[in-house]
């Protein structure tokens, strides 16, 4: 059972970060706008508390989970860099001590 959780990716590249963050602010921004005209026209503030949360449930189940169209554009590594051996590595303190001033 354990496996079948590994299995499931639970990232996002940067693109798709942005893009779940313009989605968020656009659902939230609409049901705000739509629940602020509603509750206005029928003078109940509640009804507008109501619509909010409803944008942000839906919010929340279209940015939170990782989906595929988050996950678009994967980041490319560089390969890893062999280390220098020690010999060839120098601590800059002691090349200051190398160095002699006239």
């Amino acid at each position: 059972m354990l496996s079948m959780f590994k299995s499931i990716p639970t990232h996002m590249d940067y693109k798709g970060q942005k893009l779940a963050e313009q989605i968020f602010q656009g659902v939230i921004l609409v049901s705000a706008v739509i629940g602020f005209i509603y509750g206005l026209i029928i003078e109940q503030f509640g009804w507008t508390v109501y619509i909010m949360l409803v944008g942000f449930t839906v919010s929340c189940l279209l940015t939170l989970p990782p989906w595929p169209m988050y996950r678009r554009n994967p980041l490319t590594w560089h390969p890893a860099m062999r280390e220098p051996s020690m010999e060839s590595r120098e601590k800059p303190q002691e090349n200051l001590k190398k160095k002699k001033h006239k």
